[in-house]
């Protein structure tokens, strides 16, 4: 039986780019590149051609934006999209408003030596793909307006053994998400009351782009919602987000908690981990937690979420439904870490029936 492959269309004005994502692309034997296009002009014409099963659009470009050019996708025929954006403060703007309109996912985009940077992020980049194919989309409505080994937490935060005593009754609640997470994220945080316990966050996304991220969900929410520092403090109707290639994880110091910001090999092939802040939120917080694992590609969090149970705390996985990608919460299912599996929508309500 001959394997489909998913077909991508790579939208780029740089031909170095274009060449540099077709050979890593194409490296994957699950992935095809049936097109390439230098704007979205050209690119229109390549889809009434062969409709993709994915578009890699770079969303700074000459004649019309990459945000022009999926705001049209999303409202009249819905594609996955995958956005490469520069690592500077006007590309993290952008990535966020391309998240906001549909895209699924961001990808740094390299500056130099293009194609040796690409083919190093070749696993990242194949498997954002795959994990773009299999979300579930819905047409928007817009108003006017290299290989790497697959590291577990153990390197970054060793496993807790023996009994964890507790002199603080303080809630805490820890978040993970990937694909599809900023949309479930913002839906999620709307929702809650300014007296909500504090929250921790690991959403993956890169690095400059979770401060983009974190002041956008900051006004559209009653609580408060930053980037995460080294030694900030845990406080009730905030929420905390960590920030892109650092791990976060949470300590306690007497009574109150705060959270250690880190450099450290990747875990699951992300940095930050999902599985890293669950590992330590087991550690520090034990029953006082909450920890919540939405959409999301992959496995990190599964085995973070499993030991938080395992330590006492109350556990939920969104729904199989309500999810863009449906991998991190199937895992965490799977391995027995999940007393709750809930839509998105009612995730905050029942979070907030067990603070």
């Amino acid at each position: 039986m001959t394997l489909k492959k998913i077909k991508v269309l790579i939208v780029d004005d740089s031909a170095s780019v274009r060449m540099a994502l077709t050979d890593v692309y194409n490296s994957d034997p699950e992935i095809e590149v049936v097109g390439t296009a230098s704007d979205p002009y050209f690119a229109v014409q390549k889809i009434k051609e062969v409709v993709p099963d994915v578009i890699s659009l770079d969303i700074e470009m000459p004649r019309m934006d990459g945000i022009t050019f999926l705001q049209k996708i999303m409202s009249q025929h819905p594609i996955p999209v995958v956005v490469l954006s520069t690592l500077t403060e006007k590309g993290g703007e952008l990535a966020i408003r391309a998240l906001e309109y549909g895209a699924v996912e961001v990808i740094t985009k390299p500056t130099v030596n293009t194609q040796n940077l690409l083919r190093e992020a070749q696993v990242k980049l194949c498997d954002v793909i795959k994990a773009a194919s299999k979300a579930k989309l819905s047409r928007k409505v817009f108003r006017d307006s290299g290989t790497s080994k697959k590291h577990s937490a153990e390197v970054v935060i060793k496993k807790h053994v023996g009994k964890t005593f507790f002199r603080t009754t303080d809630k805490v609640i820890a978040v993970g998400a990937s694909t599809g997470g900023t949309e479930a994220l913002r839906v999620f945080l709307e929702s809650l009351p300014v007296d909500i316990p504090g929250i921790v966050i690991v959403q993956h996304m890169p690095e400059m782009f979770t401060k983009q991220f974190a002041e956008r969900l900051n006004s559209l929410c009653a609580i408060t919602v930053k980037e995460a520092k080294d030694g900030d403090s845990v406080l009730r109707g905030h929420a905390l987000i960590a920030p892109g290639n650092y791990h976060m994880m949470l300590k306690r110091s007497g009574a109150k908690y705060y959270v250690s910001v880190k450099d450290g090999p990747l875990v699951n092939r992300h940095k930050p981990s999902v599985d890293v802040l669950f590992r330590s939120t087991a550690r520090y917080a034990g029953k006082n937690a909450i920890g919540v694992i939405m959409t999301g590609m992959g496995d990190d969090g599964a085995v973070g979420m499993k030991e938080m149970k395992e330590s006492g705390a109350y556990t939920i996985a969104q729904d199989e439904k309500s999810c863009v990608v449906f991998g991190m919460p199937r895992e965490a299912i799977k391995l027995g870490g999940v007393d709750d599996i809930l839509p998105l929508n009612k995730i905050s309500k029942n979070l907030l029936n067990n603070v």
